[in-house]
């Protein structure tokens, strides 16, 4: 085999990998907004995750990259370990088109349908046509590496070394180890099974051998997943165990039954003369085979996950941050994943400034200084948290292509701005109890009453926000209680003025429980923003 042959070789397989990715690619923007709901839907009754699962990897040609999408969905909270069983069966089925399209040797044609495709995305204005055109692309420039690929493994049918390395593949763990190891290192079964399928219609390895490398790659292909799962919850990372056991199990069933009974004979008789179609075939058997037999046992599948990865004592490991997550990506669903872990991360920022607000008005009711540290630990978390949100929110909108999900993630981008603010609001609130001390400021029994009336406001809104609803009954809710501060703030500030000219309190403190108001009114202000950018991610 000439340098040149090797170097169309990886050519082929290149163009193979982009076409794929490509693929994928075009049905992120055509559909990747929607995903988010079609599996919330479908994936609660085991049959239609199976489905769903299948058609997914249908469409994109990578149970990889609808595994990966399973592993972020699982990290993120939008699919319990118990669904994912069933859309990764479902996507070990949906792999095998792959197979049966290379089957059907469709490469004379492959260049007019990238030819296709391409015009639709570089002439055609249309998002959803030039979207279509991308998938389209993809797919021809898959079957034109084919092409390239079986081109450039010709000249190997006269090297009888190379002849009698494929036939050591008889051996059923050499074959396995060899299959797995290979698709682990390119990260694509389908691609792996393609080159498996163009040796195999070059004559260079028989039908008998070819099955125990398929088997391995099936095993192979859970690297992916694997890596995926690196530094995500303990969840995702049982999602990765279930695709590796289902693949495991399915492997040994069937090489046992390969090795006892004359099952690839059998296989190998639908289309005696189209060796290509006969590996096709065994992969689509296995694969369904493989479902059904473990169908009825897929949530023992996730106890075993469990088994294999059980919780820790004292509560599950620390969440990754979002810089981490953000270093893990798939293109399949990527923009719900992410805008997901967006959403989680701003109700976390809304739970601590609720806490601090809580804290700063103690502070200054019981005139205790105690809280200080506690306040101010709890701020830096808060400026750390969305400075994380600033540089994630930046890569995810430069990479996610579905409209509704760059909207939304933009208005969760402001609420951790005014979450952050209010925060601030918080520490100015807190911090007066320092000078309340230094100046031995003391309030009269009204102004406490006042700031105890204020501090139940106040947590009403946070509340609120805490808990975002559609419709307009919620966000009025906070526009009045933003009013109803508005109102408390003159009030108040009128009432304190009448104390302070009886003599019931001093001079600094009526400037403490003004600057106080402002602050206060001010955390109205910033729920109100929070709850109408809310109001425009759930319209």
């Amino acid at each position: 085999m000439q340098f040149t042959h090797v170097v169309a070789l990886l050519g082929g397989l290149a163009l193979f990998l982009y076409g794929m990715q490509m693929m994928g690619g075009g049905l992120e923007k055509a559909a990747g907004n929607k995903m988010k709901l079609i599996l919330e839907k479908l994936t609660s009754n085991r049959f239609l995750g199976v489905l769903v699962g299948a058609v997914i990897t249908a469409v994109i040609q990578s149970s990889s990259a609808t595994t990966v999408m399973v592993v972020g969905f699982v990290s993120t909270g939008m699919m319990t370990l118990n669904q994912a069983v069933w859309v990764i069966m479902g996507a070990n089925i949906g792999t095998t088109i792959t197979g049966q399209l290379v089957a059907l040797d469709i490469g004379a044609g492959a260049p007019l349908i990238a030819f296709l495709g391409v015009a639709a995305v570089v002439f055609v204005k249309n998002r959803k046509i030039a979207n279509i055109g991308q998938i389209l692309a993809g797919f021809g420039i898959l079957f034109i590496g084919m092409d390239m690929m079986k081109n450039a493994m010709y000249p190997l049918r006269d090297s009888q070394t190379f002849l009698d390395l494929m036939t050591q593949f008889k051996n059923p763990l050499l074959g396995i180890g060899v299959g797995a190891i290979f698709t682990a290192l390119i990260q694509s079964s389908s691609a792996a099974i393609g080159i498996l399928q163009t040796l195999a219609s070059q004559g260079l390895i028989p039908f008998a051998s070819s099955v125990f490398v398929l088997f391995g790659m099936n095993i192979g292909t859970c690297i992916t997943a694997v890596l995926a799962s690196i530094g995500t919850s303990k969840e995702a990372k049982r999602t990765t165990v279930i695709h590796l056991t289902f693949n495991v199990i399915g492997t040994l069933l069937f090489t046992l039954v390969c090795i006892l009974l004359p099952v690839t004979d059998w296989v190998g008789s639908f289309t005696p003369n189209a060796p290509a179609s006969q590996i096709a075939n065994m992969h689509t058997v296995f694969n369904i085979v493989t479902t059904l037999a473990l169908l009825p046992f897929g949530n023992y599948l996730a106890k075993f996950a469990r088994k294999v990865l059980p919780d820790k004592k004292g509560g599950e490991q620390r969440e990754s941050s979002l810089v981490e997550f953000a270093k893990r990506t798939s293109s399949l669903g990527y923009g719900a994943i992410h805008t997901e872990r967006v959403r989680q991360e701003v109700s976390k920022m809304i739970t601590l400034a609720t806490e601090n607000v809580s804290r700063a008005f103690d502070c200054v009711i019981s005139a205790d200084d105690s809280l200080i540290q506690k306040i101010e630990e709890t701020e830096e978390r808060l400026d750390e948290m969305n400075k994380d949100i600033s540089q994630f929110v930046s890569k995810i909108l430069a990479r996610t292509q579905g409209r509704g999900e760059v909207a939304d993630t933009e208005e969760y981008f402001l609420i951790s701005g005014n979450v952050e603010r209010i925060g601030d609001h918080a520490v100015n609130i807190g911090g007066y109890v320092n000078r309340m001390l230094q100046h031995s400021v003391t309030f009269s029994e009204g102004a406490v009453k006042e700031l105890k009336l204020m501090r139940e406001t106040a947590l009403s809104a946070m509340a609120k926000i805490s808990n975002p609803e559609s419709g307009e009954t919620w966000l009025s809710a906070v526009a009045n209680l933003e009013n109803e501060m508005d109102v408390m703030k003159r009030s108040y500030r009128d009432s304190h003025i009448e104390r302070m000219k009886k003599g019931e309190c001093t001079e600094e403190g009526c400037i403490l429980f003004s600057e106080l108001l402002t602050d206060f009114e001010r955390i109205g202000d910033h729920a109100l923003n929070v709850a109408q950018a809310y109001a425009k991610i759930h319209a």
